[in-house]
């Protein structure tokens, strides 16, 4: 059985209890923004592509990582175009030399 001060005692600890609870903490800037970000981006990571060519250029797209990958890029062309010039310039060594030593041998 309750008695009158059981009751009072229970409402005064209720009220305490509800006048205790914290408020939630205060979400940062851009939160729901930046969830939905992080959602759509393991949405697409899901869908099925080229995997590994899809990793990479979303890499290589990253402004810090872009000039390091045009410069690389870049370097890697004018070393291909350095070799296919030597090559070129051989094949045309050897066919002058071989038109001043047997020019008959062209024909």
């Amino acid at each position: 059985m309750r008695t009158e001060r059981s009751k009072d005692n229970e409402a005064l600890l209720s009220r305490l209890l509800r006048d205790s609870r914290l408020a939630p903490p205060a979400l940062p800037p851009r939160f729901q923004e930046s969830v939905w970000r992080r959602i759509e981006r393991s949405e697409v990571a899901d869908t099925p592509g080229l995997g590994w060519a899809d990793w990479l250029v979303e890499r290589l797209l990253r402004p810090r990582l872009a000039l390091a990958g045009l410069a690389a890029l870049l370097l890697a062309s004018s070393a291909a175009g350095v070799l296919s010039g030597v090559a070129s310039a051989r094949q045309s060594a050897q066919a002058r030399y071989l038109s001043a030593v047997a020019p008959s041998a062209l024909h």
